[in-house]
């Protein structure tokens, strides 16, 4: 090993810098402060973090104020996975209604001004867009978060959404490298495997990284995925083959690499946390996300400490330490360039609306009785994935309450879910919303019971609309962001 000139509190400042931790609280904790003058560069907010715009700007320029080049990231896709509108639901709709509409120039102009919000409240690194290629319709993780099923769709629409972001001074980072598509388990618990041949993999999940890359991304997440084609023995993540070899070598990338979160089981369970943040950094990655589990300080310096030794014990070279944390520092100064030098960006807060409402598919498979009198919302509600969560109200019931003054509604899950539901509507027109009927046995049959005995029912899928419709009218939102809501309220009472 190659010992570079730095002393123990060069290599202790480097550990740190190269941590991305998230906290508690909406205002900054005593010991994020105090680590920040130590060496920490980055902070991550999440749900828990927010309750309004105002306040979260309020928190940011506490950060700020406490260290010049501070990275402050978020995980904002958009749709359904929104931190930002984590209260009320997203203003803009996500990547799978935009990738129905396949207008990139839309896609550009809804980033960019996801962009201006993120910027007003001094946000200035986002852990999005996604560019996974959804190749199996069954995915229980990535589903409405992708823009779609093509190779093609997807990469003009991740460079759109780079683009778009960018333009205001945000980075973006695009994910799951290298490819979270074709998966059937989530990461978040397991290791997902994917053993399509290398041809299928340049082929579909590439295009969409090297899009991005393109347009200039300025970081990219890896994925906790084992992808045997490239490593049979390591998930990307802590793959030096997928994260040197492939994405740094043959792809040429030079940007920030980051992690997907290290506390989710793929990694934690299985490599453990501490030593699992030595093989990533090891194996390529620079900077590491922690702390959507609420970790504390000690965790962070469990983590820091983990790294200082590693060097010193030859297992992490010091190089490999120095150069990462140099790439955070770079990002941070990135940033802060772009933003002194974008144009300035007029607010256009309407577009996510005029995006869910292009996006919307409706089917009439008979003639529809106009809707005039107050509704029975069904909303049929499957365990929501841990990226998605649980805090985000979704559905339709809150708009057709404002549209149809005293319409009801209730929430229906599992085995007699349909049943359920009608007796509850007690004879009231009813306006069944479904999440990825395709993937629910539950939830198909509960349709069959209502449509059996209420032929006249309304499905509202806000997932991915993979199962026929077979309603008189069918309305696809391709996400549950809250105008997707307002879009199909829309469409319910026009009929």
């Amino acid at each position: 090993m190659t010992t570079l000139s730095t002393g123990p509190d060069i290599l202790t400042r480097d550990a740190l810098a190269v941590l991305q931790p998230g906290f508690d609280g909406t205002t900054a904790p005593d010991w994020v402060r105090r680590r920040l003058g130590d060496g920490l560069a980055s902070v991550a907010l999440y749900g828990r973090n927010v309750t309004s715009e105002e306040q979260v700007t309020t928190l940011t320029a506490q950060l700020h104020a406490e260290r010049d080049g501070l990275l402050v990231a978020i995980d904002e896709e958009s749709g359904d996975v929104t931190r930002l509108d984590v209260r009320t639901g997203s203003s803009f709709p996500g990547n799978h209604a935009l990738g129905a509409v396949d207008d990139p120039d839309l896609t550009r102009r809804v980033a960019r001004e996801l962009g201006r919000r993120l910027a007003a409240c001094g946000v200035n690194f986002d852990w999005a867009p996604s560019a996974d290629v959804n190749a199996d319709p069954d995915n229980p993780v990535i589903g409405v978060r992708s823009f779609g099923a093509d190779a093609g769709l997807v990469a003009r629409h991740t460079a759109a959404w780079v683009e778009g972001l960018q333009s205001t001074g945000v980075a973006a980072c695009t994910k799951h490298f290298p490819g979270h598509g074709d998966t059937n388990v989530d990461s978040h618990h397991v290791v997902p495997r994917i053993d399509v041949d290398a041809d299928t993999l340049y082929e579909r999940e590439l295009p969409p990284f090297r899009a991005a890359i393109a347009a200039g991304t300025q970081a990219v997440m890896s994925a906790h995925i084992l992808v045997s084609a490239l490593d049979a023995e390591h998930p990307g993540t802590l793959s030096r083959r997928i994260l040197t070899d492939l994405l740094r070598g043959e792809l040429g990338y030079q940007g920030l690499i980051v992690t997907d979160a290290m506390e989710m089981q793929a990694i934690s369970g299985t490599y453990g946390l501490e030593h699992g943040v030595v093989l990533a950094i090891a194996a390529g990655a620079d900077a590491i996300c922690v702390g959507g589990d609420r970790y504390d300080e000690n965790t962070v310096l469990r983590l820091r400490d983990g790294l200082v030794a590693a060097v010193r014990s030859g297992e992490l070279p010091e190089e490999r330490l120095h150069d990462a944390a140099a790439r955070v520092r770079g990002l941070a100064r990135w940033t802060a360039d772009a933003r002194r030098g974008a144009q300035p960006v007029e607010p256009v807060p309407e577009i996510g609306l005029v995006a869910a409402r292009r996006a919307l598919t409706v089917t009439r498979a008979a003639p529809v009785t106009p809707i005039t009198e107050p509704v029975y919302v069904a909303r049929f509600n499957p365990t929501p994935n841990i990226a998605v969560g649980s805090e985000t109200p979704w559905g339709v019931a809150a708009e057709l309450r404002r549209m149809l003054p005293g319409s009801t509604d209730g929430t229906f899950t599992g085995d007699g879910a349909g049943e359920e539901a009608l007796a509850a509507a007690n004879g009231r027109r009813l306006v069944a919303v479904v999440r990825d009927e395709h993937r629910h046995d539950w939830m198909r049959s509960a349709l069959d019971v209502l449509l059996a005995a209420r032929p006249d029912t309304v499905v509202v899928e806000m997932g991915v609309p993979q199962a026929p419709p077979r309603s008189a009218l069918h309305i696809a939102t391709y996400g549950a962001a809250r105008v997707c809501g307002v879009a199909a309220a829309e469409a319910v009472i026009a009929g």
